[in-house]
């Protein structure tokens, strides 16, 4: 018999009070056709009422998959529980969710996309909660807000604990009672493949985690097809977690894409049809970050300046060389950009984001390549909030979680917000000063301790397109210097806080600001 109901269906099924998880990593995988309905049904009939959401990446984003915009109503969201939320230009309206945020019409937290699904995990094995250091000493942690978004957030989600004689961050499991994700196909019983998907991500463990606790598991699907149809090792949620199934034969794979084979790894690209960066000071930083890597390197990057690297790589010859882990899980391949980042072309294979996670929260990759808005005097950063605009951030997503413990972070970003800056042909120009210092003495909020990764011994870089700084235990180093750039004018007076100077200081490549190929290669490296 069909599992198969409607849309407006599923709705119904959500009662007051009720605990939903939703997958979704922005508009990639975001089940939107039925969250569209859940808002619709409360605008009718004013339920389901007060209802708590987890969103272990995020759902939905401001160009054209709203996601958890649906749900962003007084009244009905009480409390929500976000890997991050959707972000845009500050120029645009806020979405609905931040609005509610700021006006603290809903409890909102900010939680790592990796101990989100680890919430799951132990709420699926009926275990109380998670332990772990991920966190320790960033807005994560309890000294420094507990994850909470607002005043509303009032209720602590995670504690301090000491066990066995450590201190460990405790978040305490969230039983879901409805769970709603996405696949491509169900069969008549049920069971799901996700043959044009650009990732897995957390589908199974949100179901297991409802299903386990008596919960309802609603899938929404482009098609359903004859039972015995799906061969079984295609099938990534089987049908005994699933309840009911909602078709949406115009889902789009992410967005503003309704399909792209190469993202579902249906067909590969050939090479030459991935563009490369424009000559633009972004992408002479990007130039200066592809060096801190080595071949044969596991590389995760995030979004921003870093997510120009793979394409750095290719313009240089060296694609191949390093293999690119993203949280949504693809495995090697070209990284997109844009409205496709968080999707890869060409991958080697696509993991499940929670076991991504698993990869990210040990260490066991070899470097990661992030954005920064502010670092402090302790090298920590900032990626997660800036209270003047606050909606232009998304949150941190996995960023705690990835840097955890990372052996080696390559942080990339201008010095300077705002300066109007001049490329020549052998080093740049500093043509008029910004107004926003993003070197400080104390970030709004601590997405990265730099403590703790001073006390772990942790490898971690700053590339701006005006000096290299490493981490040191007792702050910043300058150890290069852009040609072109004075180092007390440009540098050292732009920033709020003393920054050293390495004993020997060297000058940038002058290839970083040339058109042509700059010659990298990688060679190898001490690494896993």
């Amino acid at each position: 018999m069909s599992k198969e109901i409607t849309a407006q269906q599923a709705a119904g099924l959500i009662r007051d009070g009720a605990v939903v998880s939703v997958s979704s990593s922005s508009g990639l995988g975001c089940p939107d056709l039925v969250l569209a309905a859940i808002g619709e049904r409360f605008a009718r009939e004013g339920h389901p009422r007060a209802i708590t959401t987890l969103h272990p990446i995020a759902a939905g984003d401001m160009y054209g998959i709203k996601g958890i915009d649906h749900l962003a109503r007084p009244g009905l969201l009480k409390r929500t529980l976000c890997g991050s939320y959707p972000s845009g230009p500050s120029s645009a309206e806020p979405p609905l969710i931040w609005q509610m945020i700021g006006a603290n019409e809903v409890a909102a937290y900010n939680v790592p996309s990796g101990i989100l699904f680890d919430m799951h995990r132990e709420a699926a094995a009926k275990r109380p909660g998670v332990l772990t250091k991920v966190g320790l000493d960033t807005f994560v942690d309890p000294r420094h807000g507990g994850c909470a978004m607002n005043a509303a957030a009032a209720e602590p989600i995670v504690r301090r604990v000491e066990f066995d004689g450590e201190e460990w961050l405790y978040f305490r499991a969230i039983v879901p009672d409805v769970a709603i994700i996405r696949a491509t196909t169900a069969d008549e019983r049920g069971n799901l493949t996700y043959e044009h998907e650009g990732a897995y991500l957390g589908a199974l463990d949100q179901a297991l985690a409802a299903r386990n606790n008596g919960g309802v598991v609603i899938a929404q699907v482009k098609r359903i097809v004859q039972s015995g149809t799906l061969k079984p090792q295609d099938v990534r949620v089987p049908g005994v977690l699933v309840d009911h199934v909602v078709v949406a034969p115009e889902q789009l794979q992410t967005t503003q894409t309704p399909y792209d084979p190469a993202i579902s790894g249906e067909i590969f690209r050939p090479l030459s049809s991935f563009s490369t960066p424009a000559m633009s000071v972004q992408k002479v930083i990007a130039r200066r970050v592809a060096m801190e890597l080595a071949d044969g390197m596991a590389v995760n990057i995030g979004f921003g300046i870093s997510a120009n690297v793979p394409r750095i790589l290719l313009e240089e010859g060296q694609h191949g060389k390093v293999t690119w882990v993203i949280e949504q899980g693809a495995v090697g391949g070209v990284p997109l950009l844009d409205f496709k980042f968080g999707c890869a072309s060409n991958a080697e294979a696509i993991m499940p984001s929670p076991q991504q996670f698993t990869y990210f929260q040990a260490g066991g990759f070899d470097a990661t390549l992030l954005s920064f808005l502010q670092i402090d005097r302790d090298g920590s950063v900032n990626v997660s909030r800036l209270s003047a605009r606050p909606h232009v951030t998304a949150g941190a997503g996995g960023f705690v979680d990835i840097t955890a413990r990372a052996r080696k972070i390559v942080f990339s970003g201008l010095f300077k917000a705002g300066a109007k800056l001049a490329l020549m042909e052998d080093g740049i120009r500093v043509e008029q000063e910004g107004k926003v210092n993003k070197i400080v003495d104390k970030v709004e909020q601590i997405s990265f301790s730099g403590r703790r990764a001073v006390a772990q011994g942790q490898d971690v870089t700053y590339v701006t397109e005006r000096c290299v700084m490493k981490l040191v235990p007792d702050g910043l180093l300058v150890t290069e210097l852009a040609p072109g750039i004075d180092l007390q004018r440009d540098v050292l007076s732009q920033a709020d806080i003393p920054l050293r100077l390495a004993d020997t200081l060297k000058t940038m490549p002058a290839a970083l600001y040339r058109e042509a190929p700059m010659g990298l290669r990688l060679g190898g490296g001490d690494h896993g």
